[in-house]
C-alpha cells in the first residue's frame, strides 16, 4: 500500500474531495424516489444491480406499494414478478416484505430516522440507511457516515485512502479523513467518479482530474 502520514493523507483526501466537487457540483442519487419509503425500496433493489434497472421497475412496484403495510403484506409471488429484473428477486422480496413488517410492528408505518433503527430492518446495512438518510431525510446533515458501494470501493483503494476491503471498514477510514460536514459528497462523487472515469476495467487516467494526487493502487 501506498506509504505516506496520517496528515498527508488527510490534506490529499481534502485535495481529491476538492476536486471531485469541482467536477460534480451538485450530486444526488441516481435512484427516482419522492419518499423515504421509496428511497429505502430503491436501494434495496440496487444491490447488484444498475440504478436505470432500478429506475426502471420501481413505477409500477410504487404504485402497487404505496406504503409499508403494502409491503407487509404483499404476496411473494407478485413482488417477486414486480422486481424480477433487479436480479436476486427472491431474496430482495423477503427483504422488501421484512421490511414493510418492521416498520409496521416497530415505527408505526413510518422510515425511522436514525442509523441504529435503521440498520435493524431487514436488508438494510449501514449503506443502505445511509443513502436513506442523506438522500431522502437529512440531505442537509448532520451525516452518519460515508455510503461505501462497489464504486466508493474500487475508487479509495485506487486512491491509497483504504487498505481495507470490508465495506464498514473503508468507510471509518475515509470518516477519518475527512470533515463530517464532507461525508455525503465525499461517498456521492466518488460514486460518480467511479462510474464515469475510475471504471473497474481500464480506467481512463489520462481523463482523471485526480491523475496527480492518485497513487493508482492496483491499476
Amino acid at each position: 500500500m501506498f506509504e505516506e502520514s496520517r496528515e498527508m493523507k488527510k490534506k490529499r483526501a481534502g485535495e481529491i474531495l476538492k476536486r471531485l466537487r469541482k467536477k460534480y457540483p451538485e450530486v444526488r442519487t441516481a435512484l427516482r424516489h419522492d419518499s423515504p419509503l421509496q428511497m429505502l425500496v430503491a436501494t434495496i433493489l440496487s444491490a447488484q444491480c444498475l440504478d436505470q434497472t432500478v429506475n426502471e421497475v420501481t413505477p409500477a412496484l410504487f404504485d402497487k406499494y404505496p406504503t409499508a403495510e403494502a409491503y407487509a403484506k404483499a404476496k411473494p409471488g407478485e413482488l417477486e414478478a414486480l422486481i424480477r429484473p433487479t436480479g436476486f428477486f427472491r431474496n430482495k422480496t423477503k427483504s422488501l416484505i421484512g421490511m414493510g413488517q418492521a416498520l409496521v410492528e416497530k415505527h408505526g408505518g413510518k422510515v425511522p430516522e436514525t442509523m441504529e433503527e435503521l440498520v435493524q430492518i431487514p436488508g438494510v446495512a449501514r449503506k443502505t440507511a445511509n443513502v436513506v438518510l442523506q438522500e431522502a431525510i437529512r440531505p442537509q446533515g448532520p451525516h452518519e457516515g460515508v455510503v461505501v458501494d462497489t464504486h466508493v470501493r474500487r475508487v479509495a483503494y485506487r486512491l491509497g485512502l483504504t487498505a481495507e476491503t470490508v465495506p464498514e471498514k473503508i468507510e471509518q477510514d475515509l470518516m477519518a479523513l475527512t470533515p463530517r460536514k464532507y461525508w455525503r459528497e465525499l461517498g456521492m462523487t466518488m460514486i460518480w467518479h467511479g462510474r464515469d472515469t475510475c471504471v473497474a476495467r481500464r480506467p481512463k487516467c489520462s481523463q482523471c482530474v485526480l491523475e496527480e494526487v492518485c497513487p493508482k493502487i492496483g491499476v
